[in-house]
């Protein structure tokens, strides 16, 4: 089977798969409960919005950047189920926390004393939470699963990862927040007890040390990682990628708002459309693909998300001279305009393109070194992809304060798709020319 779907019903896929998938959703469920409370009950300025969105990701990104080292060598040096099982432990504990700050915040408690930095609290707890866990949803999959099928068991993780991300997209957007806080600790509980049916994965070389100092550690892994040339190239793709995503996802509530006129339910069936195209192209890259690791369709499919940006921004500037400002639509009110069903488009294709971009290079990452290294891969693309991701963060929040229209800087995210194209394409010159790693 080309999708691999017969892998959702085998233990060695199918516990990890509903871990991850339960993870997103918690994350993203807590995430939007968290910004769209405070951007639509809170503030109401959209420089204020965009700081507060800057800030939140900020704060999520920080501990990618600083223990990201520690999380690949401890991934690749221990048994990689149990860290699952205790990431998952945490995962309660910072949950917990988190329902606090959203209780406060409804009863408008202390709201920007306390309820607001509990919240942040635990976003950058749960950005913890996430750097530790990331490398190994990608590295036990060689692991676990036979070499034909890994890009397809990227693909699955990725399409469920944004399946998930839709899912709690919606439920943030639909429910009060105080049920938001009692369901982001329950389904913690669940995916802790799903957590404990991943098989067990033990290191390839036992008795290795950890390195704990965060920045000789973090230096030596970036240098180790990137002298190979495929690696290298695959790292610098996807990292300019979430730059760009970093600029969009800062965009994204306070565009929404402002100038789609759309309330928190239309956001987050925006953010459901995006999601649904991100898993789309997940899944459609491996049926092209059909199994084998390439970045053959690298470079087209994100020329193709600049060409599909480029129209969101046309539909976008079209949409503030159209729809008279006032009141915020709701989705019935929303869908009735006649440019409606062209900026759902704009964003699926978006997410589609960005999808077949990058999962590939994601399945580089850990079939294109020693699998005893593979941790240690995922953990430098992800400290590169954290600073990235802060550049871009720094760069919206930047053209906000320098008076740059929302809509128009959508234009510096389509062109910087060339850029990754441009990487893609170099990585896929050196595919050509090195041998896939044996096992």
């Amino acid at each position: 089977m080309l999708t691999s779907t017969h892998l959702l019903k085998q233990r060695r896929f199918a516990p990890l798969f509903a871990t991850q998938l339960l993870n997103a959703f918690n994350d993203n469920l807590y995430k939007n409960a968290m910004v769209l409370f405070v951007v639509y009950s809170v503030y109401n300025s959209a420089a204020a919005e965009t700081v507060f969105s800057g800030v939140a990701s900020a704060v999520f990104i920080l501990p990618f950047f600083l223990l990201s080292a520690v999380s690949g060598q401890l991934a690749d040096m221990r048994c990689k189920a149990r860290i699952i099982r205790i990431i998952k432990a945490a995962e309660i504990a910072i949950m917990s926390v988190g329902a606090v700050g959203l209780l406060l915040a409804w009863q408008g408690l202390l709201t920007e004393l306390v309820a607001i930095p509990l919240m942040m609290v635990a976003l950058f707890a749960m950005g913890v939470h996430s750097t530790f866990f990331g490398p190994i949803k990608y590295s036990i999959l060689p692991q676990h699963l036979k070499r034909e099928e890994v890009l397809a068991g990227t693909g699955l993780v990725e399409a469920g990862t944004y399946l998930a991300i839709m899912g709690g997209t919606i439920v943030a957007g639909f429910i009060e927040v105080q049920t938001a806080a009692v369901l982001v600790v329950a389904i913690s509980v669940i995916g802790y007890l799903t957590s404990r049916q991943v098989p067990e994965a033990p290191p390839y070389v036992e008795g290795q040390s950890l390195d704990t100092n965060i920045f000789r550690s973090s230096n030596a892994l970036i240098r180790q990682t990137l002298k190979n040339k495929e690696m290298f190239y695959a790292v610098m793709a996807i990292s300019f990628f979430w730059t760009i995503g970093a600029v969009l996802f800062i965009q994204f509530p306070p565009l929404a708002k402002n100038v789609l006129m759309a309330s928190k339910e239309v956001a987050s069936l925006f953010l459901v459309t995006f999601s649904i195209g991100v898993a789309l192209g997940s899944v459609a890259i491996n049926v092209l693909l059909k199994g084998t690791v390439s970045a053959r369709y690298s470079p087209p499919s994100v020329i193709a998300m600049g060409v599909f940006v480029a129209a969101f921004y046309l539909v976008c500037r079209a949409w503030s001279q159209q729809v008279p400002s006032g009141e915020l639509m709701d989705i019935a009110t929303f869908i009735a305009q006649p440019l409606a069903p062209l900026v759902l488009l704009a964003l699926l294709l978006i997410a589609v393109a960005g999808g077949m971009f990058v999962v590939p290079l994601y399945a580089f990452l850990t079939t294109r070194v020693p699998p005893s290294e593979a941790s240690r891969a995922v953990a430098a693309n992800n400290i590169v992809n954290s600073g990235a991701m802060v550049v871009g963060s720094v760069l919206a929040l930047a053209l906000s304060a320098a008076g740059v229209p929302l809509v128009e800087q959508l234009l510096l995210s389509a062109a910087m798709c060339g850029v990754s194209a441009w990487l893609a394409q170099r990585l896929y010159k050196a595919e050509q020319l090195t041998p896939v790693w044996v096992d």
